[in-house]
This record gives C-alpha cells, sequence and structure tokens, in this order.
C-alpha cells in the first residue's frame, strides 16, 4: 500500500510538473506570436543600418529572433548602469543577424546578457585584472561593454562590431568547446573548414608579425577562436574587402552564416 501510495504521488507530481511546462509554453508562444513593437522597429532601424537593406523576409526573421531574444534571456545592468529598450533591442536585434536563414534555435545556451556601461575590470584566476569590453562564457552569460556595442552597431562598416564578435564565440562554444569551429552542416564541411582557416589564420599571424595590416582585426592572430570571431565582424561590415582579400575563407562564413552581406551595402 505504502508503495502504491508513493507511485500515486508521483503521478501527481509529474501531471503538476507537465502541467506548469505547459502553461509556460502556451505563454510564451502567445507571446511570441504579438505584432512586433513599433517602437522596437524605430530602435533597429535607427541603430542596426544594415537592416533597412535586408529583404522582407530576413526582416521578419530579424523581428522573430529580437523576439525570442529579449523574451527568453535574462539582462542584466552592471556598474550602475539602468537597462532600456534601446539597450536590449540593439544587442538582440545585432545577434539575430548572425542567425538569419539557419534554421537554428536563439543560442539555446545563452540564459544571460550582462551590460556595462563601458570597459569593465574582469579579474581572472590566471591573468590577473584586466580591462575588458566583452566575453563569452560558455556557461551561457555574455558580457557587453555598452558604449562600444552601440558604437559598433551605428558604424557598421568599420570591420569591428562588439556584439557580432562575442556572438560569434557563442556560436563556436555550442558544441562545448572554443575552438574556432562551430557546429557545421556535417562531418564533411570540417575538411575545408579547417584548411581554409587554419591557413588565413597562420597569414594573419604572419603579417601581424611583420607590422603589415590587414582587413582583419590583428587581435585574431592570438587564437583560433579569436580569428573566427573577428573574421565575422569583417565578413559583416566588410564583406566587399574580406571576399577580395579572403576569397575562401569568405566562401566558408558565407555558407557557414546564409547570407551574403555585400548585398547589404
Amino acid at each position: 500500500m505504502e508503495l502504491l501510495h508513493l507511485s500515486a504521488l508521483l503521478a501527481v507530481s509529474l501531471l503538476l510538473i507537465g502541467g506548469a511546462m505547459l502553461r509556460r509554453c502556451i505563454r510564451r508562444r502567445r507571446a511570441l506570436a504579438q505584432p512586433f513593437p513599433d517602437d522596437w522597429l524605430a530602435i533597429i532601424q535607427q541603430n542596426v543600418p544594415p537592416y533597412s537593406n535586408l529583404s522582407p523576409e530576413m526582416q521578419r526573421q530579424v523581428q522573430g529572433y529580437t523576439q525570442e531574444f529579449l523574451y527568453d534571456k535574462n539582462f542584466e545592468g552592471c556598474g550602475g548602469l539602468v537597462l532600456d529598450d534601446e539597450i536590449r533591442v540593439t544587442i538582440a536585434a545585432q545577434a539575430s543577424l548572425l542567425l538569419l536563414n539557419r534554421k537554428v534555435r536563439c543560442y539555446p545556451k545563452l540564459y544571460s546578457v550582462l551590460v556595462y556601461p563601458s570597459a569593465y575590470v574582469a579579474k581572472s584566476e590566471t591573468d590577473g585584472e584586466s580591462v575588458r569590453l566583452g566575453e563569452s562564457w560558455r556557461t551561457g552569460a555574455v558580457v557587453l561593454a555598452w558604449d562600444s556595442a552601440r558604437h559598433g552597431a551605428a558604424n557598421f562598416a568599420d570591420g569591428r562590431n562588439l556584439v557580432i564578435h562575442e556572438f560569434a564565440h557563442q556560436l563556436d562554444q555550442e558544441d562545448g568547446s572554443s575552438d574556432g569551429a562551430p557546429i557545421l552542416d556535417g562531418s564533411s564541411c570540417y575538411t575545408t573548414w579547417a584548411r581554409v582557416l587554419s591557413r588565413d589564420y597562420e597569414r594573419l599571424r604572419e603579417q601581424v608579425d611583420k607590422g603589415k595590416k590587414s582587413v582583419i582585426d590583428a587581435y585574431g592572430a592570438s587564437h583560433p577562436a579569436e580569428f573566427f570571431a573577428v573574421a565575422s565582424e569583417a565578413f559583416f561590415e566588410k564583406p566587399r574587402q574580406l571576399g577580395s582579400k579572403h576569397p575562401e575563407l569568405y566562401d566558408e562564413l558565407q555558407k557557414f552564416y546564409r547570407v551574403d552581406p555585400r548585398e547589404w551595402f
């Protein structure tokens, strides 16, 4: 009898948990089905220049991913920063650009976005204290300096974009490692990816050693993961220059991101 009683209690508990999950799913579905707010659209049009040049379908995707991002992810203001819709929407819309046409979930391992007003001091057991503009954690958080994120959005042609950089890291980290090789379409894709990115990574390191400039930021020479992140910045912000100087790299990034930003400028 006692065993039957415990089984009944377990069944009731499972029903309650299942009911709560169902209610959350229904609330989420209803929230995401709401029309995109006009004030959010105005923020994107003002702060994310490429949006106006996207196709209607890609604009719809940006809106959808932005709504999903803002519903699912927790934003936290740090260092005295008071969060508002401009901060949230500008960050979410930029992060959405990396997901266009890819039929993927909206950064499934990301839970929190921590936003500082400007550069902040981070502590590390290995490096001690350092001043940073942003970072991406495999444990489900992205940290950003708002002034740099806002500048990167407004100046969408200088090859530097903090949000794109850190969310490229998020994509890279989805397989559990930060190595410059995100999850690709199939095992056959990794061979070409590794060949092209390794070659261009070594080329960048040589250029940096010789003091030569590159369309890819010199910071990419520090690690393959950083190379992927800064190459992603150049792909979205300097697509013509990157395509001209690094055609095979551009082709690999285009296949991964499934967009051609040259059409946006």
